[in-house]
């Protein structure tokens, strides 16, 4: 008899607030993606030489500190081989940008830990705990990628390590795709569907994926200045000289960049076809949204490789990076689980 039975547990679960709340840190990751350009861009990315957890929550607030700081610096391989001379003045201004991404990290990683404190007990729904604590598990590795890469940069050489660029790049929209894919899945729900097209999503992934990847090479080794013409590069369809052994396709520059605007069309076709796909099958503002991020940032890398790199649109270009993955992650919810 119902008036028998045992009382249902109680459930405080809030599905919305959790999604909201993973909207926000998926926000924050695309700020971070953002100044990290910047960092990249202005040479920045190793003016701090330590990794201070605790401590390096504070700039120098004396004289005296930003002299220690300074002095740090000036032992690294990029003071002595690139940025001899410098001022205090200048090193404030790199120091200032790297002293920012580290801060918003911190940021990210409390922005995380505590709201999923508060959810924990009763309040993120059933199923959803081992996804939040490997999103949770995932920045924490982000940081220790960070003071990875940056270590390849303070021995023998001006910049990091291209390869672990792309790790630490890469991370980043692994834990940004999580964070909205997940919460989509709260708002929309996580049943599959299979009424609507999804052999697309993981060709394209990796498409994507490799792109990106190229994209942190082409960055790590300063390679978008190895050529400024577009179509032709030094004017032909394919340079000479390139592409003569697989390391080539690593470390590069000119092979680095070629590979790169070329998978730009390929990338970009088969976005645009997918977006196509999607319009056709109900897709609306989403194939809308895929269509337009990918031939803005099209786009965008022409003008980059055009105009030398300047620091406003090479950010451009990692922003619209990030937007095209966030796009894509929402255009395969829809495909595979979205209600509307």
């Amino acid at each position: 008899m119902a008036s028998l039975a045992a009382p249902l547990p109680r459930s405080d679960a809030r599905p919305r607030a959790v999604a909201l709340w993973l909207l926000g840190i998926a926000a924050l990751v695309f700020a971070m993606v953002v100044v990290g350009g910047i960092t990249r861009l202005t040479e920045s990315g190793l003016s701090i030489t330590r990794w201070d957890v605790v401590s390096g929550t504070l700039p120098p607030l004396t004289e005296s500190e930003w002299l220690q700081q300074f002095t740090l610096y000036q032992q690294s391989s990029q003071y002595q081989l690139m940025n001899r001379g410098m001022s205090l003045a200048e090193f404030k201004g790199i120091f200032f940008w790297e002293y920012v991404h580290r801060l918003l990290g911190r940021l990210i990683g409390f922005a995380f830990a505590l709201p999923l404190a508060w959810f924990w007990r009763r309040q993120v729904p059933a199923g959803y705990k081992p996804r939040l604590l490997a999103l949770f598990a995932l920045g924490g590795l982000q940081g220790a990628i960070g003071w990875w890469m940056v270590a390849s940069g303070l021995v023998d050489r001006t910049e990091v390590a291209p390869e672990r660029l792309a790790v630490h790049l890469s991370n980043a929209f692994i834990i940004m795709a999580g964070c909205i894919w997940t919460a989509l899945d709260l708002i929309d729900g996580d049943k599959p569907r299979h009424d609507r097209p999804r052999v697309w999503v993981w060709p394209l992934t990796a498409l994507l994926a490799v792109q990106i990847v190229w994209g942190a090479f082409t960055a790590g080794l300063r390679a978008g200045r190895a050529s400024d013409t577009w179509p032709l590069m030094f004017g032909v369809l394919m340079p000479d000289g390139i592409l003569n052994s697989a390391i080539d396709a690593v470390s590069d520059p000119v092979s680095v960049q070629f590979i790169h605007r070329s998978l730009a069309w390929i990338a970009a076709g088969g976005v645009l076809a997918v977006a196509a796909l999607l319009w056709r099958a109900g897709g609306g503002v989403r194939a809308l949204a895929l269509g337009g991020v990918v031939l803005a940032q099209f786009v965008l890398g022409v003008s980059v490789i055009l105009n030398h790199v300047p620091v406003w649109l090479g950010v451009a270009h990692q922003a619209g990076a990030a937007l095209l993955v966030a796009a894509t992650v929402w255009a395969a919810h829809w495909s595979q689980r979205g209600k509307t």
